[in-house]
């Protein structure tokens, strides 16, 4: 296959499925698709494999494959026809967590099942024992909202009412729910025209050959990515700091077999899984392994099934990286895919060095509440991501007010915000000092101070409040996270909320009450710095005192830089 030919239709595919995206963005009723863009589009083959994906949330693409492969091992082939749009979220079925819903389209040509067009997305409001999901005191699956089986929601393009009512008649907000399928629908349906289309024109043996060769190709490039990595066994570990339930960490391993063009992820010796809903599913566990090395590697391999086949995952039964049913595990793809991610980076930094990166923030510091509309008398639901600081890198200091590694995700805009939400937002800032000190120093968090204008219950899923991020080659921690409340009961004083209500952990809660006038602060984490602060270009230093990141105290006491010395001398 020729490389013009080739590029030709990878970039089709790709555009295909950021069209996708667009698409569901512009049409989805809950601000967790329209601004925060907590979604991915995808194209995918008969046989599960991911042909092309856009570049939206890193955790989704990393766990289509798995996710894919489960559910066509499951549903019907022969009982597919043109038409019929399929659900999926259960996260034992090799999904991620219950809040991620999978629509899949089967794609015909003349008659011939030529693939599927695929969207996953972050649906906000789920049902189970909290309002918008992540109840971070869950025991057991059933806690965390209604699981729904491979299942036709539209058959031959007629709405499958039975399963329409069942999954609306399972959730606090029927109507914004019914508005993010229909627009998962409508990205689905886009990706079957375009792909048909594209078939058409190749014919459908001439696409195969394309796609076939594109994922070859793909292989190809990944294979030779690996090949410059020394080969050795490089192991590294990180901690989730508690699971909601119980005050312990929980450890996660990591080691990594690089030999030849091929790796191995192996996560034998993290901890036992947890009580609480910090567990990973497989799903989890590829996604997070393969999101790593993409972040390692060239940015411009086309994402698809090819550029996964030289890296293998091993994740033991029963743990923190593997749950068994019916263990909890809606903190899994956002606390503790972040967490993995960045462990099997650790992992590869002594061999990667110029492509090492900190950790970032590594918490999403997912903000959760509900309750109804003194005005509209409807109830309400929102799910609400908090920025972090990323790690500082080889070249230069990290990004401020990034999503998360595994999200991508978008902030929601404070007009946004107040407008479709009861609370004002007093503050809403970088955080001084909370990026971790090194020859390039780690990105800033955000703090946001919120005032709560109706009662209603929230609820909160986080990490890194007691375990700092880490740096790398030297460089130094980055700040932690925090939440903090004033109610009536705290008379005045910013507590926690193991203070205010006895929550075992101050990080990963459910269902906590607001009254009118409570106030809510929330910080997230700062991103690891990078190498040995002595090393730390001494303007830089002193720009950070300009900007007010850094006080000339610590500049002095971290960097060895006086500000009352010219600028031409050394300090």
């Amino acid at each position: 296959m020729d490389m013009v030919s080739l590029n030709i239709v990878g970039g089709i595919l790709v555009s295909i499925c950021r069209d996708m995206g667009v698409t569901l963005m512009r049409t989805s009723y809950s601000t967790i698709f329209s601004e925060s863009l907590d979604f991915t589009c995808g194209l995918a083959l008969p046989t599960g494999e991911l042909v092309a994906t856009g570049d939206f949330c890193p955790s989704m693409i990393g766990g289509m494959p798995l996710l894919l492969r489960s559910c066509v091992q499951e549903i019907d082939i022969e009982d597919l026809e043109p038409g019929d749009v399929i659900v999926h979220n259960d996260p034992y079925r090799g999904g991620l967590h219950t809040p991620e819903h999978t629509f899949f389209k089967p794609v015909f040509v003349d008659g011939q099942l030529i693939g599927f067009s695929v969207a996953i997305g972050h649906v906000a409001e789920v049902g189970g024992m909290a309002p918008a999901g992540f109840p971070g005191e869950a025991t057991e699956i059933f806690h965390e909202g209604l699981r729904v089986p491979p299942v036709k929601i539209k058959r031959a393009g007629k709405d499958n009412e039975d399963v329409w009512r069942l999954m609306l008649a399972n959730v606090r907000t029927p109507r914004f729910n019914y508005g993010d399928y229909r627009a998962m629908i409508a990205a689905v349906d886009l990706g079957e025209r375009r792909m048909a289309d594209l078939a058409k024109k190749h014919g459908v043996d001439g696409f195969r050959e394309h796609v076939s060769a594109l994922m070859d190709y793909s292989e190809r490039r990944m294979r030779a990515e690996i090949a410059e990595i020394p080969d050795g066994a490089y192991t590294f570990h990180d901690y989730m700091e508690d699971d909601g339930i119980e005050d312990k960490a929980y450890k996660i391993n990591v080691t990594v077999h690089v030999q030849g063009d091929g790796l191995i992820v192996d996560y034998y010796g993290s901890d036992p899984q947890a009580k609480g809903p910090v567990n990973a599913t497989l799903g989890v566990a590829w996604g997070a392994a393969y999101n790593a090395i993409l972040q390692l590697t060239d940015a411009s391999i086309p994402k698809n099934s090819g550029c996964f086949r030289p890296i293998k995952v091993i994740a033991p039964p029963s743990t923190v990286v593997n749950v068994d049913y019916p263990g909890p595990c809606v903190g899994g793809n956002t606390e503790t895919h972040c967490r993995v991610a960045n462990t099997v980076m650790g992992a590869l930094a002594p061999a990667l060095k110029s492509r090492s990166a900190a950790t970032d923030g590594a918490s999403h510091s997912n903000f959760l509440f509900g309750g109804t509309d003194p005005e509209t008398g409807e109830f309400f639901c929102c799910y609400d991501l908090t920025p972090v600081g990323w790690g500082g890198r080889a070249f230069a200091d990290g990004n401020d007010a990034v999503g998360g590694i595994n999200g991508n995700c978008p902030h929601i805009p404070v007009e946004v915000f107040e407008y479709r939400f009861p609370f004002h937002v007093e503050e809403f800032k970088l955080v001084e000092g909370s990026g971790g000190a090194g020859k390039h120093r780690g990105g800033h968090s955000i703090s946001k101070t919120l005032t709560a204008r109706a009662d209603m219950t929230y609820s909160y899923m986080s990490d890194r409040q007691k375990i700092s991020p880490w740096g790398i080659h030297g460089g130094k921690e980055g700040g932690r996270a925090e939440l903090l409340m004033v109610t009536k009961a705290s008379e005045g004083e910013w507590k926690t909320v193991s203070q205010l209500y006895g929550k075992p952990s101050p990080s990963k809660f459910a269902n906590v009450p607001i009254a009118r006038g409570d106030r809510i602060r929330i910080s997230s984490p700062g991103g690891g710095g990078w190498g040995d602060p002595a090393e730390r270009d001494r303007q830089a230093v002193i720009d950070d005192v300009l900007d007010g990141w850094i006080t000339a105290q610590d500049a002095e006491r971290i960097y060895g830089v006086r500000l009352d010395a010219p600028l031409s001398e050394p300090a």
